[in-house]
């Protein structure tokens, strides 16, 4: 008598990156993240079409105005309405931050990918040229380079990018060096593969994981940055803004009861960040197999 064993379906291959999305999806921090940042740029850029206000010409007579039918969240020393001011503001701030952080990320990636893969002396130059540069403040750095540029969304973003991609070199670096004793490097090497090739058709590739999660919080870092810029004074110049300069204009009013100036824009400052932070903290999460969800 022969026993007929049952068969047992074969569970579907489901890939890393499905494994990754599924693992983000679950994670309420970073959906709510992403709902943040989406309702945020809405606001900041389809928010001036539905809101229209003058936010080039000066209106000393409406100056301070609480907030009221006419101007839900007031007027600022200028006269221009608040609430229009902040979507003007966050389209800079958000502009400035993504390009900043694309700019560092890219350089960075580049970086630190040359460095891993020549390893030895070379990625020792390397590494002590970035070791020097982060040994100097970046705010003293960026401070000085903003004093002699214009201040313009494209400015600040390069100038920005340019001393930001320190942090992003050293990831990179660090996950090419695990990279580059990994079968499918020395089979490319055999093969002839070019060093270029190499590069850009695997080890970046392969290191994409740790670039999108750092992509998340350069995106924050550069809009503290900016904004910090900003309040000191080295911000956009009139009649363009961001959140930074309107708060620094704000803090000389604050006292006089004038708190319109200062609690939408901080919020709406502590929101975005925080809710990049949420995305970076669970990309990172789920696209680290050792970290991810089960």
């Amino acid at each position: 008598m022969t026993e007929t064993a049952t068969a047992r379906p074969v569970p579907e291959l489901t890939s890393g990156w499905r494994l990754a999305v599924r693992s983000f999806a679950q994670n309420r921090l970073a959906v709510l993240g992403v709902g943040i940042i989406v309702a945020l740029v809405l606001f900041c850029f389809a928010g001036p079409h539905l809101y229209v206000t003058d936010q080039v010409t000066v209106d000393p007579v409406s100056s301070l105005l609480p907030p009221d039918a006419a101007h839900p969240l007031g007027t600022d020393a200028q006269g221009f309405d608040v609430l229009g001011r902040i979507m003007r503001g966050g389209q800079a701030s958000l502009q400035i931050g993504l390009f900043a952080a694309l700019i560092a990320t890219a350089i960075g990636t580049l970086y630190g990918t040359v460095a891993g893969l020549a390893g030895g002396v070379v990625d020792g130059v390397m590494m002590r040229v970035v070791d020097t540069l982060l040994s100097i403040p970046f705010l003293f750095i960026v401070l000085i380079a903003a004093t002699r540029f214009s201040s313009t969304v494209l400015s600040l973003s390069l100038i920005l990018g340019a001393f930001s991609w320190l942090a992003p070199a050293r990831l990179v670096r660090a996950e090419v060096l695990s990279l580059r004793s990994r079968g499918f490097v020395a089979a490319a090497t055999v093969m002839g593969a070019t060093k270029l090739r190499i590069i850009t058709r695997h080890l970046i590739p392969n290191a994409l994981g740790v670039v999108i999660v750092n992509i998340t919080f350069q995106v924050a870092d550069a809009i503290i940055a900016v904004s910090l810029l900003g309040f000191l004074g080295f911000g956009l110049n009139y009649p363009d803004v961001e959140w930074g300069t309107q708060l620094s204009e704000g803090v000389s009013y604050l006292f006089e009861g004038a708190w319109w100036l200062i609690y939408p824009v901080g919020g709406c400052l502590v929101l975005v960040v925080m809710a990049f932070n949420f995305v970076g903290d669970a990309l990172r999460d789920s696209i680290d197999v050792r970290l991810r969800r089960r």
